[in-house]
């Protein structure tokens, strides 16, 4: 592998800030799969979504994947919700599913300052009922791709960093 670690889970499980954090703590870089989209096409995902549907925005997911499978090393990767199918997410990096269960992941988005801002800026979450039937789907296929799962649920971003650290070291 290419060192990279790549961060997959449900929208609003904390991907980014855990590559943020884990960035800090082991000195690689992080890199934001939407933030590539968002550069490569310089439309916001929201937009993408409402202007092209969600079938355009898996094709730049893709796009994304064989651009980091090629060009990117040693570096942390947060993607988005739906990046865990795209079809070589093990060549790009070690795959670590970031767990909380639903209601966890909807208190952690509501207590956020930004909340509105965070809740707005995902277009898959403005309905719960589909959001919750989405995640019931899409668990099992986070788990099947997944090298290593950590559950994240009611837990603080050091514990989880250090947590992702210290599974790494073993393997």
């Amino acid at each position: 592998m290419k060192g990279n670690i790549v961060l997959i889970g449900f929208m609003g499980v904390g991907k980014g800030r855990t590559a943020r954090m884990l960035a800090e703590k082991t000195g690689k870089f992080a890199v934001d799969c939407d933030d590539l989209i968002e550069s490569f096409t310089n439309e916001k995902v929201k937009n993408i979504f409402s202007k092209f549907g969600e079938p355009h925005f898996r094709k730049l997911e893709k796009k994304v994947a064989k651009w980091l499978e090629k060009q990117v090393k040693n570096t942390i990767i947060s993607t988005g919700g739906g990046f865990y199918n795209v079809p070589n997410i093990r060549k790009v990096g070690m795959v670590i599913y970031l767990h909380s269960d639903f209601d966890q992941i909807l208190a952690a988005i509501h207590a956020h300052p930004n909340a509105r801002k965070k809740i707005k800026k995902r277009p898959l979450l403005q309905d719960l009922d589909k959001a919750r039937a989405l995640f019931e789907q899409r668990l099992p296929l986070y788990r099947g791709i997944a090298d290593i799962e950590i559950n994240v649920g009611g837990r603080n971003i050091d514990d989880i960093t250090d947590k992702i650290i210290k599974r790494i070291s073993k393997l």
